[in-house]
């Protein structure tokens, strides 16, 4: 699994945790690998979005031979 971070910080939790609903709602409508999202906040205050992405069977297959 592997985390991903949404390329914008936000200034307010408010803003981070409208981003992350939007993006729970594309996530669920193109069926994607997306198994967790989180706000987080960086050292200088600001915050932001990360994704946990589950690997496929079929990319870990490829992967290992």
């Amino acid at each position: 699994m592997t985390w991903v971070y949404d390329s914008k910080l936000y200034d307010t939790k408010f803003e981070a945790s409208c981003r992350m609903a939007r993006l729970e709602d594309a996530a669920e409508a193109s069926s994607s690998n997306a198994r967790y999202l989180s706000v987080f906040q960086t050292r200088s205050g600001r915050y932001g979005v990360k994704i946990l992405l589950a690997q496929d069977s079929s990319e870990s297959e490829r992967c290992s031979k």
